[in-house]
């Protein structure tokens, strides 16, 4: 990576501080050009900035990290500017007339970081989740993995696979002596140990409910008041409302956070099988279609007619009473038993999202996961040393696709496509 990039690192002005972040082989030629001076690595420094022309853009404090022990692996410097449009414009700017220099790409920094070895895969997957957090549960899940905890555990299970490796080269190589003439007795047993714990973390839920939200869907015939506990929940006026059977032609969507917990609230049109119009009848296929993908469906309708699994709810509990043992008895109206049902939501919620006090995958990681428990468990001690060996190998390039030991440029592009300009 032989061009230098910079890009606005903190929050779009006006802020009280622009942090400007220069990264490659002319980014101390760039704190020359406009502070004058390169400072001492590590310590900020109060400097005059001016552009080539001699102007003066702001006094800024400027800090030099030479590489490559810095955030990206290569010299990194920072410019930290008042925060005023007109000031960060003026020294973008004027970054920009430097030969050599160019303004960087979403997550550029953090790829180079990548590319530089100062984060692998699953750390690059934390942060970006991590970024988009908006919830405590988010922050606290993703931090596991943008800290190092899931790479560390990731690393130790590659050890030990290198661990079994060794052992079996040994005794296919020195098989006529005597002291590495077998495996030991418990060599079976410690392999399956291994895959057992890897297992264990790929079977709990995935990191995409706790980023994406748990999906909660309402649903039932017309005018069950679908719309107005949508609205209730959200707390807002997002739904339309009215008498008129088949208002709602269309899924809505809406995020929410209840109780710390990420949920996406989905309204849906009205089902019923006689009198929908043609654009009535495209929203029911759709809810249906809503209905099959929800994690938690609330069914605001006859007993007889609910999902599977779903919530039975009886929405207007301040107009009349059910002729169904409903299992909640709630009012958009007067808001009666709306805490009961967002208490009902927290709790299954919780259950669904992988716990933030534990090591969880992703889909992808999920997958190379499994990968390499299935090649652990294909290990025959018994049997041809040779495949066995093969598998152990098999096993180790699984969880190195985990960490991005081995990526693709197309998946590259659409993690770090993910974060923003300046990071």
């Amino acid at each position: 990576m032989d061009e230098t990039i910079y890009a606005l690192s903190s929050g779009a002005p006006p802020a009280a501080i622009g942090v400007i972040r220069i990264s490659g082989p002319r980014a101390g030629d760039a704190l020359v050009e406009l502070g004058g001076t390169i400072p001492p690595p590590r310590s900020p420094r109060l400097r005059l900035l001016r552009d080539r022309d001699g102007e003066m853009l702001d006094r800024a404090l400027v800090l030099w990290f030479p590489g490559p022990a810095t955030a990206t692996g290569e010299d990194l410097a920072e410019l930290h500017c008042h925060g005023g449009r007109a000031v960060v414009a003026a020294v973008l700017t004027a970054l920009g007339a430097i030969a050599g220099l160019r303004e960087a790409e979403a997550g550029e920094f953090t790829r180079r970081a990548f590319a530089n070895g100062r984060i692998d895969l699953a750390e690059a997957e934390g942060l970006a989740d991590l970024l988009s957090a908006e919830t405590e549960m988010q922050r606290r899940g993703a931090m596991m993995a943008a800290g190092g905890e899931l790479s560390r555990r990731i690393e130790g299970w590659r050890d030990r696979l290198l661990g079994f490796a060794a052992a079996i080269e040994a005794v296919i190589d020195f098989a006529d002596e005597d002291d590495v003439a077998s495996l030991p007795a418990d060599f079976g047993n410690e392999l399956g140990a291994l895959a057992g714990e890897i297992h264990r973390v790929a079977e709990r839920p995935a990191t995409e409910r706790l980023r994406d939200g748990i999906r909660v869907v309402l649903a039932g015939p017309p005018n069950a008041g679908k719309s107005s506990l949508f609205n209730a929940l959200l707390a807002d006026e997002a739904a339309i409302v009215t008498a008129e059977a088949g208002t709602t032609r269309d899924v809505l969507e809406r995020p929410v956070a209840i109780g710390g917990i990420p949920f996406v609230l989905v309204d849906t049109a009205g089902m019923r099988e006689e009198g929908a119009g043609a654009i009535e009848a495209i929203g029911i296929e759709r809810a249906r279609r809503a209905v099959q993908g929800g994690e938690i469906v609330l069914w605001l309708g006859d007993a007889a007619d609910k999902p599977e699994g779903a919530v039975l709810v009886h929405s207007k509990a301040d107009l009349e009473e059910p002729d169904y043992a409903a299992d909640l008895e709630v009012s958009a109206v007067t808001g009666s038993g709306l805490d009961d049902l967002t208490d009902l939501l927290v709790e299954r919620g919780r259950t669904a999202l992988p716990p933030v006090d534990r090591l969880a995958f992703n889909r992808r990681q999920r997958e190379w996961a499994l990968a390499a428990a299935m090649y652990i468990e294909a290990v025959d001690v018994g049997g041809d040393l040779l495949l066995a060996a093969e598998n152990l190998r098999s096993a180790r390039r699984a969880l190195d696709r985990l960490v991005g030991r081995d990526s693709t440029e197309e998946m590259l592009d659409a993690l770090f496509g993910r974060f923003c300009i300046g990071k």
